[in-house]
């Protein structure tokens, strides 16, 4: 039965939740951080990146610190039921994988500046898991939005591996494709590790400390 699915086993769109035809929230609040509105329309001139790489609550700070990201949000992309819920996500039944749209200037920061930011801040060679996260919406995937983008993520994948090989791990799992829906989180989940919601709160990735170590591997540059 669907109900007893393996959380390591996509759903395909007819095995999947239907979802709901408008969000259950909306996000009304400010980045808790940088103080900017989390949802468009956005400044012109400013671009959109998508990231999975596992648990979303420190896939956003790592994001959020850097100069040249206007916004960040956290949310599900990559499945196929509308408007899930967090909990419809973390049963496996809806497709999604936890990501990071981040919002930047492309002025100030690179968009390989960020993919290599991704690399380095999580294991891209687990499947289906992020460390003791395990189930597909914790797989590691980048969202692209132009053909610019896909290319750029193409190549830094393929740039990278070398260095996790020279590790012992395995091959990349990333899942790399164009950006489809992205249904943002609740708001309990926005900029969830903030100083202002849980200073010095768990995440399992993207933080400084002994406990929530930074990636893998670092490339060169």
């Amino acid at each position: 039965m669907l109900f007893n699915r393996h959380k390591t086993e996509l759903v395909t769109a007819d095995q999947a939740l239907p979802g709901r035809t408008a969000p259950a929230f909306t996000l009304t609040e400010p980045h808790t951080v940088l103080g900017t509105p989390l949802t468009g329309p956005y400044p012109a001139g400013l671009e959109i990146a998508d990231f999975g790489l596992g648990c979303f609550w420190g896939a956003e700070r790592t994001f959020w610190k850097l100069p040249g990201v206007w916004t960040t949000l956290v949310g599900y992309q990559g499945g196929h039921s509308q408007n899930p819920t967090y909990e419809e996500v973390c049963s496996g039944r809806t497709g999604h994988t936890e990501a990071v749209r981040v919002v930047y200037d492309p002025a100030v920061i690179s968009y390989e500046t960020l993919l290599k930011t991704f690399w380095e801040a999580h294991n891209p060679t687990q499947g289906f898991r992020q460390g003791n996260d395990v189930g597909t919406q914790y797989r590691s995937a980048v969202y692209t939005h132009s053909a610019a983008q896909l290319a750029a993520a193409e190549a830094s994948r393929d740039a990278f591996q070398p260095a996790l090989t020279a590790l012992g791990l395995g091959p990349i799992t990333t899942e790399i494709a164009p950006a489809g829906p992205f249904h943002p989180a609740e708001p309990y989940h926005q900029q969830y590790l903030s100083d202002a919601k849980n200073p010095g709160g768990y995440c399992g990735l993207g933080g400084t400390g002994a406990s929530c170590p930074i990636g893998v591997a670092k490339t060169d540059g």
